[in-house]
């Protein structure tokens, strides 16, 4: 890439991230115009075991691991009342090592821009539209570990999220996505659904499940040691998060994320921290 795309990049993330630094609602739900959502996570995540051919879970060769220490901002801003701008970066510190071998990568990973539009909202809740690009340009594909798969994405994502009020003070969230990945790796249908709920004044949860399914139209030739970024792979993942209002516009979550169900793929969890801040 060359020097003049590379700062067209930086300005244009850096723009994204001076603009939304300022509790998101969830899913489907955009943001009232000129508010600020951030949300800023510590995340690790440990494989000792891959998903393999057959979808059965075996140890990684040569007793190896792999883990990924990552910090991640999640970025939200209303332009208006039905779109909302969404940005999300990853710096991360990935290693793998076994029997003969130990590798360690660190920096920017892939970086994701998008928009979410509002495209009805009543009695039976919202539905909305998502747009999102992955941008791979922070980090070098050509790394025996790198810290992606070096290639642009392309996802479109319809969200419908509805209120479980006043029966409890919660709402439930239901995703489908398509993401084309160019070059090698194959397109993905993407799932999600999701629950939340406030158990007390301060206190709240969320579960998610949240998947993946290969198209198998990828080439199945993978190029890097990297276990998480395979060319064709389905994974399924359990999120539950359990977060504490520290006031209102602040929140702690503590989350754990196990890998429920997958394919050629790791068979990892991660655990997270974060904190996350919105305006009124």
């Amino acid at each position: 890439m060359s020097i003049s795309k590379i700062l067209t990049l930086f300005c244009t993330v850096s723009a994204v991230i001076i603009l939304t630094a300022v509790q998101s609602l969830a899913g489907a739900w955009t943001m009232p115009a000129g508010t600020f959502y951030d949300r800023f996570t510590f995340n690790f995540y440990y494989a000792g075991k891959n998903f393999n051919e057959s979808g059965n879970r075996e140890n990684m060769p040569f007793n190896g691991d792999f883990t990924d220490i990552n910090l991640n901002n999640y970025l939200e801003y209303g332009i208006t009342d039905r779109f909302t701008l969404i940005n999300s970066m990853y710096f991360k510190h990935i290693e793998r090592e076994d029997d003969y071998r130990a590798e360690k990568t660190y920096g920017i990973g892939d970086i994701d821009l998008g928009v979410r539009a509002k495209l009805a909202e009543g009695s039976l809740g919202i539905l909305s539209l998502q747009g999102l690009v992955k941008i791979p340009a922070a980090y070098d594909r050509h790394d025996s570990l790198p810290l992606g798969n070096g290639q642009y994405d392309l996802e479109w994502r319809l969200l419908y999220g509805r209120s479980l009020w006043p029966l409890i003070p919660g709402y439930y969230n239901f995703e489908l996505g398509y993401r084309v990945r160019f070059e090698a790796p194959a397109d993905e249908f993407r799932y999600l659904l999701e629950i939340g709920s406030d158990f007390t004044d301060n206190i709240y949860g969320r579960v998610k499940l949240d998947g993946i399914k290969s198209m198998n139209n990828g080439n199945s030739t993978d190029s890097s040691d990297n276990p998480t970024t395979t060319n064709n792979f389905d994974l399924g993942k359990l999120d539950v998060t359990l977060g504490y209002k520290l006031t209102k516009a602040l929140k702690l979550e503590a989350g754990y994320t196990p890998a429920l169900y997958g394919w050629h793929t790791s068979a990892g969890s991660t655990y997270s921290l974060s904190l996350s801040f919105q305006t009124n």
